[in-house]
């Protein structure tokens, strides 16, 4: 038994097995490759290739597009989409052009509103971690507070896929683990660039964050996403290693290269209160693998369907909706981004389950869900063209603002 299947809850019995097998009878491809199988389609780049075929589900017929991504070729790689801070949102076609990727998907579900707290702006940022260029951007928010589907029995919001130095694409757990050494001793540090934070804790924003406000932060709880925002917070900027400004709520705007600032809630803002302006304070954080040991180049959130091959026990089989799914073949070599396409002929789109059986099929031995619905999009250079084009039909009609994705690059 592998590290990664102790985590998603292995020791499957033959009957759920059995179970979910029968759940994904309704699912079959029309005009595929059969799994395994090279992918026909066209090439984008050397080493990525797109295609798009039908799929036979339960609902009705979903249309995929599909880009396969072979990181055996020394040309190709991936990286995190992001619009330069994590709590600020832009189109997966926008993101890709500005970054030169030359084809992509989207990404983790996020903080799109805030109809529970009125007056609390939506951050837009995603709920997983995420890692670009090599660099943490940020941490999972509590498992209560996530938006996006019910997670898989488990699962949690920690979990990610990744890309590491290796090349190689694995699923994991990225776990945050922080402090914050004053004069008097060291306080737990639980948040790092995080849309919500833990009852009771600190949480550190840096420039990464961008210059949405930082009070929704301090809404909700561990459990409850609507919740309540708490009544009792504080917070401390940090620059240079040195307290330079307190504040009883937190604030907005852009955070100075070099600089921290400190949010507290409940027993977090109390502990808080106790530094003083001039004191030296020196704030240490970092992303912790729970099954890999080699560092990620990219990572980012979501959660996984398939593992080691078999679908994760408990996947739902009920609610139809236009997704977006990677697969990982070929021991991390070889990627397949799938979006569903959301015109109204297709819209019914598949299962979670479904999906998990979708991206079996194909040649996956691991598949993770990613964002759905009106974030679906998938994107790719025509052959010749300088940009990307949206390949499939957002359900929106139009292309969502979304806070990342998954580029897929070309060098020379």
């Amino acid at each position: 038994m592998t590290r990664r299947q102790k985590r998603f809850g292995a020791g499957r019995a033959a009957l759920t097995l059995l179970t979910a097998l029968s759940a994904l009878a309704g699912a079959a491809l029309v005009g595929a490759a059969p799994a395994g199988a090279a992918q026909p389609g066209t090439e984008i780049a050397p080493g990525v290739t797109y295609d798009e075929f039908d799929i036979a589900a339960g609902r009705g017929t979903a249309h995929a597009h599909v880009l396969t991504v072979d990181l055996r070729n020394r040309h190709v790689r991936l990286d995190l989409l992001y619009p330069g801070a994590v709590a600020a949102r832009a189109t997966v076609s926008q993101q890709a052009t500005a970054q030169g990727a030359v084809a992509g998907v989207n990404g983790d579900f996020f903080n799109i509103s805030e109809a529970q707290h009125p007056g609390v702006q939506a951050t837009g940022a995603s709920v997983g971690p995420a890692i670009a260029g090599g660099r943490a951007l940020k941490a999972a928010v509590p498992n209560g507070q996530r938006f996006g589907p019910a997670l898989p029995p488990g699962t949690s919001t920690e979990d990610v896929l990744g890309v590491g130095v290796d090349r190689r694409a694995r699923l994991d757990g990225l776990s945050f683990v922080g402090s914050i050494r004053t004069g008097e001793g060291r306080l737990p540090l639980r948040g790092l660039n995080q849309y919500a934070l833990p009852v009771g804790s600190i949480g550190a924003f840096t420039a990464a964050w961008g210059s949405a406000s930082r009070v929704r932060a301090t809404c909700g709880t561990d459990t409850d996403r609507a919740a309540p925002c708490s009544t009792d917070t504080y917070e401390v900027t940090v620059r240079r290693g040195k307290v330079v400004s307190t504040a009883d709520t937190p604030g907005s705007g852009p955070i100075a290269p070099g600089t921290t600032v400190l949010v507290g809630r409940e027993a977090g803002a109390q502990q808080l209160r106790k530094l003083f302006a001039g004191e030296r304070v020196k704030v240490r954080h970092r992303l912790v693998a729970s099954a890999s040991r080699i560092p990620y180049r990219f990572a980012l959130g979501g959660y996984p369907v398939l593992d080691d091959g078999q679908p994760l026990p408990g996947l739902d089989n009920r609610a139809s909706a236009v997704r977006t799914a990677v697969g990982i073949a070929d021991g991390g070599r070889r990627l397949l981004l799938l979006a569903l396409d959301g015109a109204p002929e297709f819209r019914t789109g598949l299962t979670v389950a479904e999906v998990a059986s979708v991206m079996r099929e194909l040649g996956s031995k691991d598949a993770f869900s990613l964002d759905g619905g009106g974030s679906s999009t998938l994107v790719a250079r025509e052959p010749g063209a300088t940009k990307v084009a949206v390949r499939n039909h957002p359900s929106d009609g139009v292309e969502r603002p979304v806070p990342n994705g998954i580029g897929v690059f070309s060098t020379p």
